[in-house]
């Protein structure tokens, strides 16, 4: 595992958080949509934030990260974070490095041909500290209640969070999906330090027919998890979850958050995830 001071942010660093109303989304247009952008590492962070339309309350907070090759603004970040918001939750993304806004042609061909270890590495540690700087800036925002935060991701999202929840403590929650031990660089195996989220639950969800996570890899992320935990399974691929998987990650982290509004139908759409 890499020390916990190489994950933690620079002490001093100034955040430089601004913030903008952004276009609502196609299929949740009620949704309240804030483009924020802030400082980490010396490099500038795009996210949005998505909040629940005309509360009189502060929401509590999910983080939810993109998979491998995604966003902040993918589909499957929308079909998740839109009908949460509905609910009663902000949702908040950020652009991992070499992601979205901050890609790199050349460096992402170089990370897909499997020869750069070493940036990859060091990609996932800079990845876990702007985490933590996303809720730092997202803190000093008065439209979401900072004091109750639960983290969400897919795919590389749920292997990177592992260790943003195991060395910060504010998420209260995790649900991490398609996600599973051993996957990318040994020294950030997620299986290394999903233990030290506990005793705050997680829930791993997965998908039967996983075509880039094995069944074992998902199931060892599972059991190197200290309780309280839960491991749901779906028929799917790593590229097409349900909308039920959706729905458990939503009953699971509102449940958490003390925000479980009316369920409905608790989906919106199937989720396509990402390596």
């Amino acid at each position: 595992m890499t020390g916990d001071s190489a994950l933690r942010p620079r002490p001093g660093e100034p955040l430089g958080l601004w913030t903008r109303p952004d276009a609502p989304l196609a299929h949740h247009p009620e949704v309240r949509v804030l483009r924020f952008e802030f400082s980490s590492g010396g490099d500038r962070v795009p996210g949005r934030l998505l909040l629940p339309p005309g509360v009189d309350v502060r929401p509590p907070l999910v983080l939810l990260q993109h998979g491998a090759g995604g966003s902040k603004t993918a589909p499957y970040i929308e079909a998740a974070g839109g009908p949460w918001a509905l609910r009663g939750l902000a949702v908040a993304s950020i652009d991992f490095p070499l992601h979205g806004e901050r890609a790199d042609a050349k460096l992402s061909r170089l990370l897909a041909a499997g020869g750069a270890g070493d940036l990859w590495t060091d990609v996932h540690r800079r990845a876990v500290i702007d985490l933590a700087r996303a809720l730092d800036a997202l803190a000093r925002l008065p439209e979401i209640d900072a004091t109750r935060v639960a983290y969400a991701g897919f795919s590389l999202g749920a292997l990177l969070g592992a260790a943003f929840c195991a060395v910060d403590p504010r998420p209260c929650a995790a649900a991490f999906a398609l996600g599973g031990g051993g996957v990318g660089p040994a020294a950030l195996d997620p299986a290394g330090y999903v233990a030290r989220i506990a005793p705050r639950p997680v829930l791993f969800v997965n998908a039967n027919g996983d075509e880039t996570i094995p069944r074992s890899a998902a199931e060892a992320f599972h059991a190197a998890a200290g309780e309280p935990k839960q491991l749901r399974w779906f028929e799917g691929t790593h590229t097409a979850l349900p909308g039920a998987a959706l729905k458990a990650m939503w009953e699971f982290l509102g449940a958490q958050l003390g925000a479980l509004a009316s369920p409905a139908d608790g989906s919106g759409g199937d989720a396509v995830g990402g390596g």
